[in-house]
């Protein structure tokens, strides 16, 4: 029997060390109208919920977000804005990693963590028209709607 809810410990441990390994970040405010979209379903936000790679954080006009990564990287999402977290990586013991996101529409605004000051160009942010490989600390990035 002993046996038995050692193992069981043990597989619940791997279990939820598995679910927070997926864990890019995780949302820190949130206000008005704010989703993310993951696997194909939109979730409504609130502080606490964690943010993971490939989810894509929308908001709408009276919409904001405030997302802190696990590199400690901070990201304001501001209204009217779809953007994707395609990758991220980050070991805390080495600060290796990698991010790289797609802002589609709106505004974003990053102050960098432990990733890009451990590798500088570590950080990419995508945009319609430009990649942009972050180096510094504060940045803001805005993408127009296309006028029609």
């Amino acid at each position: 029997m002993r046996g038995v809810m050692t193992l069981a410990g043990v597989v619940l441990a791997v279990a939820a060390f598995g679910a927070a390994a997926d864990d890019a970040g995780q949302i820190k405010t949130a206000r008005g109208s704010a989703q993310i979209e993951r696997d194909g379903q939109r979730i409504a936000v609130a502080p606490g919920f964690h943010v993971r790679q490939s989810d894509s954080i929308i908001t709408g006009d009276d919409g904001t977000v405030g997302v802190t990564l696990a590199d400690n990287s901070r990201l304001s999402i501001g209204p009217n804005t779809v953007v994707s977290l395609d990758k991220y990586s980050f070991d805390t013991t080495t600060y290796d990693g990698q991010m790289d996101a797609s802002l589609k529409k709106g505004t974003l605004a990053v102050i960098s963590g432990k990733l890009v000051k451990h590798t500088p160009g570590a950080m990419r942010i995508h945009t319609p028209a430009s990649i942009m490989g972050v180096r510094g600390t504060k940045f803001i990035v805005h993408v127009s709607e296309p006028q029609s």
